[in-house]
């Protein structure tokens, strides 16, 4: 007896001891396998560094809340429930959050007062229909929450997923994004030290009212300057520059300009066409080559534009199109128009990674070409049933009302955005003399850069309404009033490019689908049915008999 006691003793002040220490050393394990418990080094800094700041205070009002959550919808509240919580392990009393139901007020009238508030601050509602007891019951949720510090508050939309796919497959890209998101939007309010962007927007004939959305999403989490390339005598001092949509050739010395400030590890990224689409009347537009002094500069990076449109013949956008007369009156239609590709193909890359649809128009191939020491990752591609037209070329309307052959459509994938990371020969190596005013300066190979170039310059263009004169999303297709991730792609290309250390690692998340193998379940079930009701009783059991037959050898009893 004395020696059990002693057992027991030594037991529970190994229990006390272990308490101790753990109270002073912090750990947390996570034994999934993708980790989907843990948080991204650059989050947990985000919030361990707002802990360090008692000024700054972070409330998240989560709405997707309720009683009759469909079953994935509640999959997704669990996971920001999860998510929110490791956000208090790292941010303490910094982070707090709470859950709203926005369906809970019972008077229909103040009920709706409260759908237009939140309506008001970007939030809209999804409408679900969902069967239970045999009866369809129409749900609408907020798939939203509300983040507030210093002020000043950001909606994040926590339903995000990719056109096509379905929709459990939806809700689980939205899992493996919830601690993007809403770390992407605590950054956003509580970001001291912002990072600097240069638009060199002189070269193209756009206003900067069709830059607009593009413009606004940039200033929310950068300094942005539009930069006047010609006078400005060097690019350094930002930290990244755009060259968005040129229809003007570039002069040499922003070119010179240009290749310096990636030798200096400055990242850049090219929205730039293969071709210029010239309307020539209602049947079509005119194809012809477009000259933007870049293409040197462009292949002694590593990647070569070519001069062709591509055609899509599997994923394209609508346009509205008369197909013939409805009465008196034509009759308009959607129809597929194949130069403007829906881009769901898409590279292994952060930046791309659960990205919607990407909308384009007249893209073109690009190459790659020999370039040591950069690495070359495609991240936009096309469907393989491509077909592509070389410089001069007349792309008609009349086109999308024909249809796709496959045998004509051969081309296989075609890409139009890729990403160079790496050290880079700059263009001028081996032809400034020493006694060139430049070359004191000169810089011949770059420090480890990233540059981004996309083959489509109005991939960051966002349309005008014609009623109103105001500028719409980025990315809004009028025909399908469908906003798709344009937007999405650019902000997560300059996070990747400048903040590679940033919350974009999030975005690395993956949540793997593991369903259930639906004929086993259905020939199978009975036998599992059995296994996991009778197993834990039989294992109950089997353990109390062991123990009554060790009392009764040891202490003799009956």
């Amino acid at each position: 007896m004395k020696n059990k006691f002693v057992v027991a003793l030594l037991i529970i002040g190994g229990i006390v001891l272990l308490n101790i220490a753990a109270s002073f050393v912090f750990f947390r394990l996570d034994l999934t396998e993708e980790k989907r418990y843990s948080l991204s080094d650059a989050t947990q800094s985000l919030l361990e560094n707002l802990s360090a700041e008692d000024s700054t205070d972070v409330f998240v009002k989560v709405y997707l809340d309720g009683e009759e959550l469909p079953g994935g919808f509640e999959r997704l509240k669990r996971a920001v429930t999860e998510t929110l919580e490791e956000f208090k392990v790292y941010g303490g009393t910094n982070i707090n959050y709470k859950f709203i139901n926005p369906n809970a007020e019972t008077d229909k009238k103040k009920r709706e007062e409260f759908y237009v508030e939140l309506a008001k601050k970007g939030m809209n509602p999804t409408r679900v229909v969902d069967t239970k007891n045999g009866r369809q019951i129409e749900n609408i949720i907020f798939p939203y929450a509300l983040v507030s510090a210093g002020g000043y508050e950001v909606p994040v939309l926590l339903l995000k997923g990719t056109q096509g796919k379905t929709a459990e497959e939806k809700l689980n890209q939205s899992n493996e994004n919830v601690e993007y998101e809403l770390a992407t939007a605590i950054r956003k309010l509580t970001l001291k030290e912002r990072k600097k962007i240069g638009l060199l927007a002189e070269f193209t004939k756009l206003k900067p009212l069709n830059f607009s959305d593009l413009i606004a999403s940039l200033q929310e989490r950068y300094d942005l300057f539009i930069i006047n390339a010609k006078s400005s005598p060097t690019f350094q001092g930002l930290d990244a520059v755009i060259l968005p949509k040129p229809d003007f050739p570039v002069d040499d010395s922003t070119k010179y300009k240009i290749d310096q400030f990636v030798m200096s590890g400055g990242s850049a990224l090219f929205f730039v066409d293969g071709l210029k689409v010239d309307s020539v009347g209602l049947e079509g537009n005119f194809a012809q080559p477009l000259e933007l002094n870049l293409t040197d500069l462009f292949f002694k990076y590593g990647v070569r534009i070519n001069s062709n449109i591509i055609k899509d013949g599997a994923s394209c956008a609508v346009i509205p199109l008369v197909v013939g007369d409805l009465g008196d009156k034509p009759n308009i239609q959607p129809v597929p128009y194949r130069y403007f590709p829906l881009i769901n193909n898409f590279g292994k890359s952060l930046i791309t990674n659960n990205l919607d649809l990407v909308f384009s128009r007249y893209v073109a191939s690009i190459d790659t070409v020999r370039a040591d020491g950069v690495k070359k990752t495609p991240l936009l591609m096309t469907s393989p049933y491509t077909k592509t037209l070389n410089a001069p070329a007349f792309v008609t309307f009349n086109d999308a009302q024909t249809d796709t052959e496959q045998t004509e459509y051969q081309g296989g994938v075609k890409t139009i955005a890729y990403l160079l990371e790496g050290k880079f020969q700059s263009l001028y190596k081996n032809r400034l003399l020493p006694n060139d005013p430049k070359f004191a300066d000169f810089k011949a190979e770059s420090q480890p850069t990233k540059i981004i170039v996309c083959s489509d310059g109005d991939l960051i263009v966002n349309e005008v309404s014609q009623k109103t004169g105001n500028p719409l999303p980025l990315g809004y297709d009028k025909a399908t009033q469908h906003t798709f991730g344009n937007k999405d792609f650019v902000m997560n290309a300059i996070d990747y490019l400048i903040d590679e250390d940033g919350v974009i690692q999030a975005k690395g998340k993956e949540v793997k689908l593991r369903p259930l193998d639906k004929l086993r379940t259905r020939d199978e079930r009975t036998f599992w049915q059995i296994l996991n009701i009778g197993l834990p009783v039989a294992l109950v059991l089997i353990f109390g008999f062991i123990l009554q037959w060790a009392r009764r050898r040891n202490y003799g009893t009956t």
